[in-house]
């Protein structure tokens, strides 16, 4: 092994406001010694998620990140060395490796993934930000062909997928998003039908337009405002595929969430539903050939926002939570 040292970056106090880069401190640690049933791997690549954030709040679907311990997240990662059955060296795995270089993972949380290229698209549209596209939008908005899809946050990882599946199951698409620049990009170069910028617009009025028959399917990824103007306009027995709440993740909590919800869902016979990726793996084969496919056969774009250095970590985050990304951002180790 070259390196004797394993760059790591620590949570160092639990952030109560937005999130800085002085909740965080990178530090030397040791390389870790893999006991029975781990592999030590190497870092390759750190996915970026606004559930990063949720994580340092409390227990989600994971632990909570506790303060002075390395940063939880996903990454893909080379084995250098195993104890467990079913992996050697050189397997690339994605598993839960944390901010660092160098990571000790019991086998059973890591998922050997085949060798691609760009090893980039294996946390992007091949990796948890195209899965959770796919099944939040298939297996639980269940969009019918002429039907009218509604994504939020529609320009970052997850909606900017999310979109164009519904187009290539023949929907009308609106994407909510921040900002002129990204609303002409999933228009013009993701083809999404409409888009609404939240940031300049009023969000109820903008989707009236955008979304004249009413709307059928909405993928939500923020939670808050946008979720009720959502809500109001959606057509009888409606979906919602609730996938994330970024609208509270980060700084004090919003003043009021969405009002009016029990009521609407009783009279339109709305189906509201919570998921997590992990509970659709058992169709993960499928998934990933569909996915193949589409990227295959152009009908389906895969942007990344790729960015250098370790020590820039928490800044990308940062950043995330700012809506500076356009799709998947990670960090190249």
């Amino acid at each position: 092994m070259s390196a004797s040292v394993n760059r790591q970056i620590l949570l160092v106090e639990k952030p109560t406001g937005k999130l800085a880069k002085s909740n965080f401190k990178m530090t030397d640690g040791k390389i870790p010694e893999p006991k029975d049933g781990e592999a030590l791997v190497r870092v390759k690549y750190i996915s970026l998620d606004a559930a990063n954030r949720a994580w340092m709040q409390g227990a989600t679907y994971r632990a909570a990140v506790e303060a002075n311990t390395v940063m939880a997240g996903g990454g893909v990662a080379e084995v250098v060395s195993s104890k467990a059955p079913g992996l050697k060296e050189g397997d690339l795995v994605f598993g839960d490796t944390g901010w660092q270089d160098y990571a000790a993972v019991n086998a059973k949380h890591l998922v050997k993934v085949p060798k691609i290229e760009p090893m980039t698209h294996l946390l992007s549209v091949y990796g948890i930000a195209g899965l959770t596209a796919y099944f939040g939008l298939l297996n639980v908005g269940k969009p019918k062909e002429g039907e009218t899809v509604v994504v939020s946050a529609a320009a970052g990882s997850v909606g900017s997928i999310v979109g164009q599946i519904a187009k290539i199951k023949g929907c009308h698409v609106v994407g909510i998003a921040g900002g002129k620049d990204k609303c002409a990009w999933l228009v013009k170069d993701l083809g999404f039908d409409a888009a609404v910028d939240y940031k300049s617009e009023p969000v109820f009025k903008a989707l009236k337009a955008a979304a004249p028959n009413g709307i059928d399917v909405y993928f939500d990824n923020v939670g808050g405002d946008i979720l009720e103007a959502c809500l109001s306009q959606m057509n009888n027995r409606g979906r919602i595929s609730c996938c994330g709440a970024i609208s509270a993740y980060d700084g004090a909590a919003p003043a009021a969430g969405p009002r009016g919800i029990p009521g609407l869902i009783v009279v339109k016979r709305l189906i509201m539903q919570g998921f997590i990726v992990t509970d659709f793996y058992d169709q993960r084969e499928q998934a990933m050939a569909d996915l193949q496919s589409w990227v295959k056969a152009g009908k389906l774009k895969v942007q990344e926002d790729v960015i250098s250095g370790l020590e820039n970590t928490p800044q990308a985050l940062i950043g995330l939570l700012a809506g500076e990304n356009r799709g998947k951002r990670m960090v190249k180790v």
